[in-house]
This record gives structure tokens, sequence and C-alpha cells, in this order.
């Protein structure tokens, strides 16, 4: 096999060079002499993840397509720690992405399942106020465009950053309790009927009928106790700006694509 660089990473004071091979070793370099210090031995599968400490030049976080994450200690050649994504009743799942937090002290990782994973010290307790499983339900709705070439959402042909704010719901598409829809933003003052989507039977492309979020219910803006949307408040200064630059008359505006009324251009 002709070896390839996966994956390339200075630590935090560029004194070392580390990088992943797709035989899937990681090697250590000094980034002056070009000298190979180590080579750390332990994942299974290709390394597309090498992300430094933010503080301590001796740590190096590795993760791959074998499920694992790695936390090495460069200078030494050592690993520190070790951690596998195992999935029940699936297996593992191959790791994406992982970032440090700015203080060190935890780091999250998203791996092939759509999982998002956070690992630190201290309990989980601040995170079990969130369901497992979050979407939106504007997720993957089909997109359309206007006669101005403009993008609107398919089924309320509205533009999509205009639209009110999405419900949150599971895998499945089933909407999440209220206490969970404050969680959105836009979403934290509502009343708890405008927290109630409205669901109908809608059939997929295989012909299966399933039940989905298929409306939302939208604040009035002029209801007592809610503050107007700031950014649908820009949005209307921007376009009532434009409006005066070109005239205001759609008539005699120049030929080309022009701003809709229903599909303002964004800022």
């Amino acid at each position: 096999m002709k070896p390839k660089v996966t994956m390339i990473a200075w630590n935090q004071n560029d004194n070392y060079v580390v990088t992943a091979v797709n035989n899937h070793l990681l090697k250590v370099w000094n980034s002056s002499t070009g000298q190979l210090l180590h080579d750390l031995v332990g994942h299974a599968d290709e390394v597309f993840v090498l992300e430094p400490h933010p503080f301590d030049c001796r740590i190096m976080l590795s993760a791959g397509h074998d499920g694992n994450i790695f936390i090495w200690d460069i200078t030494k050649g050592t690993k520190t720690k070790h951690c596998f994504n195992m999935i029940e009743g699936q297996g593992h799942g191959a790791v994406f992405d992982c970032k440090f937090s700015p203080d060190g002290q935890h780091f999250a990782c998203t791996d092939s399942h759509g999982h998002l994973l956070i690992f630190g010290f201290g309990c989980s307790r601040p995170y079990e106020k969130i369901p497992d499983q979050m979407f939106f339900h504007t997720d993957y709705r089909p997109l359309i465009r206007d006669s101005n070439n403009y993008v609107l959402d398919e089924q309320t042909q509205q533009a999509p950053h205009l639209m009110p704010p999405p419900f949150l719901v599971d895998v499945d598409g089933n909407p999440h309790p209220t206490k969970y829809q404050r969680l959105v933003p836009g979403r934290e003052n509502c009343a708890d009927e405008h927290l109630i989507p409205q669901l109908g039977y809608v059939a997929t492309s295989d012909g299966e009928v399933v039940e989905q979020v298929i409306g939302q219910q939208t604040v009035d803006q002029d209801e007592p106790g809610l503050e107007p949307s700031i950014l649908d408040g820009m949005i209307r200064q921007l376009q009532l700006e434009q409006d005066q630059r070109t005239g205001a008359d759609p008539e005699s505006a120049p030929s080309g694509p022009q701003n809709g009324e229903g599909t303002p251009r964004r800022g």
C-alpha cells in the first residue's frame, strides 16, 4: 500500500507536527528539523481528526473511522486516554470531527450516526435537560425557486429565513413536549398553545403514509407580552430602503431580477 497522509496538525506551540497516515499510524515530527520522533499505534482505520489541546502543548487528540478516540502525550509518544464510540445494536460509529472547549476540560465529537458526544470532567446533569434526539421539523424539507430565482420553502412558499422558528422533533418526526420547544430561539416566551405543532399525514416517495409536522402556529407579534422579532424588523427596514432607492414602483424598475414582495432579499 502506498502511504498517504490523511490529516496533519501542529501542536499548541508549533514545536511538533503530527501526521495521520492511511496505514493507521500517527507520526510525530520535530517541526524545526523534520526528525521523526514517535510512531503512535492504536487506530485500526483511517484517521481524519487531529486536534491539539488549546493550551497544553503536550496533548493531541485523534479520532477516526474505527470509532476510537485517543488523547496522546506527543512529547513522550504515549497514550493518555482512550474512548471507543460503541453504539448499542449497531457496532461502532466512525468519528468525523472533534473539538476541545476553550478551557481544555471538555471535548465534543460528532459521529457517522448523527450523535454529538461530549467528554469531560464532572457530571452530565447540565446536559440532561435536553432530549436524546433533536431535529428541526423543517430539516430536509424540499426547496423551490420563484420567478426571481429566490429560494422558497416548497410547502409554505416562504423564504426560509422568514419562516417562524421551527419545532423540535425526534428522529421519527414526533414533536417534543412544550418545555423543550422553548429551547428554540424565538420561542422562549411563547404561550403553550403556540408551542403545539399541527400534525398531518403525508405520503413518502415509496407510498408509505406517515404522520409528520406539516405546519406551525405562528405568534402574532401584536399579542400583548411578546416582543417583536428584531430580525424581521431589520429585514423590513432593508426592504424599505431598497424600495426607496429603486423608486418603489415595480413597473418603472429596471429589468432583471427584483425583490418580490413576499421574498425580500437578505441583507
